[in-house]
């Protein structure tokens, strides 16, 4: 039969708690007893109703309508509550039906795991239990209830009860060996929620049901641990939750590290150590403030000192960490080692700090470059990020940079093998950095140019020395590229007005004509040239050169080209000169319309600054007819109430 609620003891003095079966207006909520058709009496004893027939005494709960205890009783011919009391009687006897505690009863029940049963009864005994008292019975019952359910791999409801009932989490972890660290102070509750001494216990040894529940708690954990039920003990939940990521090798790990997190260190490390997550340890130490101890762990790992395969990619991940790392000191200690292992990632740790770094001059350019001397590669990335990128105008820099170029250009050169893609690659940065700058010395390069084959680099050395009529000779005469002289022409000439870029086509067409031999290809690039060049030429002088065998029809272009830019300068002319004139006319209408008011001065009339009289027909009038003095004028001396007065949209006089 169901858990004992009742016991017959003689009729003597007994205390009882009663309820009532229906509501104060008599209205009946609650599923109808089935009892027998030979009850004798009933009676209520909250929260059971209690029945009496022939041979029993029937205990159904008024929670549940379920019958929870029958008790033997023949020859009974009374059952009745009396003053609180329920009685039976027979003939010969009368006894007293006693209730058990309540919390005898609950325990029972949870002794039985018939939690739902526990759960009901608990819930209706909270009104006829004092509210501070039912609030510390009922949190501990949910508790042990939960601690039933999760012995019974039942997770979701084991969980719901931990949090109903404010379970201390460190209830939950201390149930796994190791898992608390060993500075916890925590001891467990007594008397005790459970029978279990720990979880190879409550598992007995099952390797499957063992990984069910420390995957729960790993889920539990990870949800509590940012709220108030991790309130005092973070350190516990979160070394727990370490030690569990690194057991079960779970990738939320290294998510844990790289948060706040609340690790103690000693256990933390020990436990990383002994399963080997040599990366994690070294985020562990980042987190502690310990950046040299996570960074000579990392490198080891890199230098495959100790083995770990966390992150294939730890090296680049270590340029990232120094490269925002603030411990500059760090940074140098380091920077030898990066740039010996990859000099074009290496370098990343100078030419990518945070732009902060760049006002406090933390890193000082002529100390990196000193660093970067031995790494030709990094001194290369290093200088393109000082002059490309941040734009700093230093003579020494820019030079340095198309020094390096050259040297690697004239290296692969000397190489004798086919024009690879490093070798354009980089001539087209010597190009371009001699073309764009301004700031390197032209003849120290040129000097080192000579004797080579760089045709095109010597033509734009020469146009920055001004020496066009030699750049162009390269270009026309050497190189035979009219495309590029035409370009030539174009970038010389930008932000130097149209003077200058005709001065450059002009040369450019001289070099074409001036041949000693009349090669017909020189004769189609001039053509060319005037054709789709025309507004960059003064037309009358281009046909004082041109040869008189020429025909117009070869110059058709150009010629229509001229034509309309000449119409179309001297019609933006006679429109600014109109304009120039209707401006004027608007002058002399304002002057003549000024003109035809008189003033009238006498020795009566006031200056409105000084309000004294006029001594000298000199004076000033505004164009609201108010009659100053020049001094007063001049001198600016207005009060705000004459500022007022004088007020003009022209503010002529």
């Amino acid at each position: 039969m169901s858990v004992k609620a009742f016991k017959l003891v003689p009729a003597v003095e007994r205390e009882m708690l009663m309820g009532m079966f229906a509501t104060v207006d008599g209205i009946s909520q609650r599923a109808p007893v089935h009892w027998s058709e030979n009850v004798i009496g009933a009676a209520l004893c909250f929260p059971y109703v209690v029945a009496l027939d022939e041979e029993f005494i029937t205990v159904h709960s008024m929670l549940d309508q379920q019958q929870k205890q029958t008790l033997a009783f023949k020859d009974g011919h009374i059952l009745q509550d009396f003053e609180g009391k329920v009685i039976v009687a027979t003939s010969k006897g009368v006894y007293i039906l006693v209730p058990l505690p309540l919390e005898r009863q609950i325990q029972d029940l949870l002794a039985s795991h018939r939690v739902e049963e526990a759960l009901v009864l608990a819930k209706g005994a909270r009104r006829n239990i004092p509210k501070e008292k039912f609030q510390v019975m009922y949190k501990r019952i949910l508790q042990q209830a939960g601690f039933i359910q999760f012995a019974q791999l039942q997770f979701l409801e084991a969980k719901e009860l931990f949090r109903s009932g404010q379970l201390d989490v460190r209830e939950l972890i201390s149930l796994y060996p190791f898992l608390l660290p060993a500075s916890s102070s925590f001891m467990r509750s007594h008397p005790p929620l459970h029978e279990y001494a720990d979880l190879n216990q409550l598992t007995q040894g099952d390797h499957e049901k063992m990984a069910k529940c420390k995957r729960f708690l790993m889920s539990y954990l990870n949800e509590v641990r940012s709220t108030d039920v991790a309130n005092g003990y973070k350190e516990d939940v979160d070394t727990a939750l370490l030690k569990l990521y690194a057991e079960a090798n779970h990738e939320s790990l290294l998510d844990l590290l790289v948060s706040e997190n609340f690790c103690l260190l000693t256990d933390s490390a020990a436990w990383l150590e002994k399963h080997k997550k040599y990366f994690a340890l070294g985020l562990l130490y980042h987190s502690n403030g310990q950046d040299a101890a996570a960074l000579q762990l990392w490198i080891k790992i890199v230098n495959g000192d100790v083995q770990d395969s966390t992150r294939t990619d730890l090296y680049e991940y270590i340029v990232d960490f120094l490269t925002s790392c603030s411990d500059h000191e760090l940074v140098w200690k380091y920077a030898e080692w990066l740039l010996q292992r990859n000099e074009e990632i290496g370098v990343h740790v100078f030419t990518r700090r945070p732009q902060e770094e760049e006002q406090e001059n933390s890193f000082n350019p002529d100390d990196v470059m000193s660093c970067l001397n031995k790494y030709p590669k990094s001194l290369v990335k290093y200088l393109e990020f000082l002059v490309l990128e941040r734009r700093i105008q230093k003579e020494k820099y820019h030079t340095h940079l198309a020094v390096l170029y050259l040297e690697k250009v004239l290296h692969l050169k000397s190489l004798e093998t086919e024009r690879s893609e490093e070798l354009v690659d980089t001539q087209a940065k010597l190009q371009s950095l001699l073309r764009k700058s301004d700031l390197y010395r032209a003849y120290f390069i040129l000097d080192k140019i000579s004797g080579s084959d760089l045709h095109m680099e010597c033509a734009i050395l020469y146009g920055k020395l001004e020496e066009h009529d030699k750049a162009l000779h390269i270009l026309v005469h050497v190189l035979k590229d009219f495309a590029a002289a035409e370009d030539y022409c174009v970038w010389n000439s930008e932000n130097k007005g149209i003077p200058y870029r005709r001065k450059l086509f002009h040369m450019l067409l001289m070099a074409y004509l001036n041949s000693s031999s009349a090669e017909r290809e020189l004769v189609m690039a001039a053509v060319d040239l005037l054709n789709s060049h025309a507004a960059d030429f003064d037309a009358a002088l281009v046909l004082q050169l041109l040869p008189d065998s020429w025909s117009v029809q070869l110059l058709s272009s150009f010629l229509t080209g001229a034509m309309r830019e000449s119409i179309h300068a001297q019609r933006m002319s006679q429109i600014a000169l109109g304009l120039a004139k209707t401006e004027n006319l608007i002058y002399k209408h304002e002057k003549v319309k000024l003109k035809g008011h008189t003033t009238v001065l006498s020795d009566r009339k006031l200056c409105q600054v000084c309000q004294t009289p006029f001594c000298e027909p000199a004076f000033v009038r505004y164009p609201n007819g108010s009659v100053v003095h020049t001094h007063c004028a001049a001198n600016r001396l207005v009060t705000s109430n004459t500022n007022h007065h004088f007020s003009s949209s022209s503010g002529r006089t």
